[in-house]
């Protein structure tokens, strides 16, 4: 074997080594992210009985060996997300407000993810 073949290879150990510990930092990254979510819409939650911010899950809905999708939803109770996070008209009239707290638990989200990967990658 010669050195060129021998320092290529070297190279390409390197890579996949980076490769697969880039996956499994993001993949972490996307889980812990994926509950931070979760926690923070069941914590600014409207709360009556608590039952809907108690429903607040997160869910793995796709994976292989380069990505890692999550999923965060409301396992029983997903009918009411959008009359509470918009607000809805009353049945005798008028309305009630919204009070949104999945929007800025997502874009909470998107920061916590960037600021994640960022870290893991550096």
């Amino acid at each position: 074997m010669t050195t060129v073949d021998a320092m290529a290879d070297e190279i390409m150990k390197g890579l996949t080594e980076y490769a697969d510990l880039a996956d499994t930092s993001m993949k972490k990254a996307v889980r812990k992210t994926a509950k931070s979510v979760k926690d923070e819409i069941s914590a600014n939650a409207p709360k009556d009985t608590g039952k809907y911010a108690k429903s607040w899950t997160t869910k793995k809905t796709g994976e292989n060996s380069h990505s890692l999708e999550m999923t965060v939803h409301s396992k029983n109770r997903y009918q009411l997300a959008h009359l509470l996070e918009k607000g809805h008209a009353k049945r005798g009239g008028g309305r009630v407000s919204g009070k949104p707290h999945i929007a800025p638990a997502e874009e909470n989200g998107v920061q916590l993810l960037e600021h994640l990967i960022e870290e893991a990658l550096s």
